[in-house]
């Protein structure tokens, strides 16, 4: 992820990016889950998908939704308006946070009173000015849950995240080889993780998102794994069609999937791996061969009483 380094001096200030920002709108929409999104982990055989991406891609929604409200700004009060949505450097935490939409939590996430840690960010920057509002307070407290909680012990300390231990990081952004070691404590996680948002005690507020677009899809709410490592690149563009999973591609999904076989204990599986030991893509064979060795290692003997 070396654009986040490389354009650090666009995110030190609103103004780096538009100088003639005076304002920026920051904006939160709720996808909270409704049922628990952790629910598939305790089901090797399925792949559990990152909440936020189960159902369509978000950026379409929330940068519909914030053009509505910009060109009612533009209109009304004769500004200039610019709409962000992940698409530029922009700070959407730190802006949230100083906006009174709530505070970045122990896990570097936001944590909103009444949404929880399910929070989409967007921003308008505008030429108008308008009166701040007052910053959230922080109300983690001596609450450590998220921390306690992460399966490849990511947190080094609190608000602070080594991206390269993240499985968010690692089945997403990560375009190689996952190091073998971490590869292990991913579980069936095949797309993001939710671990450190799920526990959040501020959840309890949230209620399930009414957006329909946001709503899980069935057959992304713990799909079979055996049924996702036959993809070809045709059938995967198919099916994620319209959803953020996409853009990582056919292959790098496939080798997440991979890690869940080796991950299964479940040797009917083992075919599975085995067939895409011989993939064209180096990183899914790999993935492959790892998985098959996992699955070929013999299963702990329960002791003696």
């Amino acid at each position: 992820m070396g654009w986040l380094a490389d354009r650090a001096d666009k995110r030190a200030h609103p103004r780096a990016l538009w100088p003639e920002a005076r304002t920026v709108i920051a904006l939160g929409l709720s996808y909270a889950p409704p049922d628990d999104p952790l629910a598939p982990l305790s089901s090797p055989d399925l792949g559990t998908i990152s909440a936020y991406a189960r159902g369509r891609d978000y950026h379409g929604l929330m940068k519909g939704k914030l053009k509505h409200l910009a060109a009612f700004v533009a209109s009304r009060f004769t500004a200039q308006v610019k709409v962000f949505v992940d698409t530029a450097p922009v700070m959407e935490k730190p802006l949230g946070e100083a906006a009174g939409l709530g505070w970045t939590g122990k896990h570097t996430n936001m944590v909103s009173r009444t949404h929880g840690s399910w929070l989409f960010l967007g921003e308008i920057y505008t030429t108008l000015e308008i009166p701040a509002d007052p910053p959230h307070e922080n109300r983690c407290g001596t609450c450590a849950r998220c921390l306690a909680v992460c399966p490849t012990d990511a947190f080094p300390a609190p608000y602070r995240l080594d991206a390269t231990r993240c499985i968010s990081y690692l089945t997403i952004e990560h375009k190689g080889p996952v190091p073998v070691e971490l590869r292990p404590l991913m579980g069936n996680r095949i797309y993001g993780c939710d671990d450190c948002l799920a526990v959040c005690p501020w959840n309890r507020f949230a209620k399930a998102t009414t957006h329909a677009a946001l709503l899980p899809r069935q057959d992304l709410t713990g799909p079979r794994l055996a049924e996702l490592a036959a993809l070809d690149d045709q059938g995967f563009r198919r099916m994620f069609s319209g959803s953020p999973i996409k853009r990582i591609g056919r292959d790098r999904f496939v080798r997440n999937v991979l890690h869940a076989i080796g991950n299964s204990a479940d040797t009917s599986l083992r075919p599975v791996a085995v067939r895409l030991m011989a993939d064209p893509d180096p990183v899914v064979a790999d993935a492959a061969q790892w998985a098959v060795t996992r699955l070929n290692e013999p299963s702990p003997v329960p002791p003696t009483v």
